[in-house]
């Protein structure tokens, strides 16, 4: 069964290696916002399916991931999709603040590549085969 994921990062050479990593991981469609209000568009599209995950950046010019995360949360057709937090920061206040605006659960980017594509690999697999969610319509 395909899987959808809304991977949201303004950095293209995160955006890259994200997208190296999750290509060695089959049967994922991954459609890249990159900017908090392209995610927003994409999301809010009513011919767009809901992603099954969203991998999102909270760090990023003119609508962070708070605010991101805030506007998924509130719609009634996108609250259940689980947001994974993916990362340059481990601040506390930052892993604290997702938390308390809705986060699933919150992953540092390792900075080396084999690390990052290892965890990736390990949040797809968690949230895509192993969790079971009810299906967003």
């Amino acid at each position: 069964m395909e899987r959808h994921i809304l991977l949201v990062d303004d950095n293209p050479n995160d955006v890259e290696l994200a997208l190296t990593a999750l290509s060695e991981v089959e049967a994922q469609q991954v459609t890249v916002a990159h900017s908090g209000q392209e995610a927003l568009n994409i999301l809010q599209a009513p011919s767009q399916p809901a992603p099954d995950l969203i991998l999102l950046d909270l760090k990023m010019p003119h609508m962070d991931g708070l605010a991101v995360l805030d506007a998924v949360r509130a719609d009634r057709r996108l609250r259940e999709i689980p947001v994974v937090m993916l990362t340059t920061s481990g601040e506390e206040g930052d892993i604290k603040a997702c938390y308390e605006h809705g986060a699933t659960a919150y992953v540092v980017k390792p900075l080396d590549f084999t690390q990052f594509r290892d965890a990736l690999n390990t949040i797809l697999r968690f949230w895509t085969t192993l969790n079971r969610s009810p299906r967003v319509s």
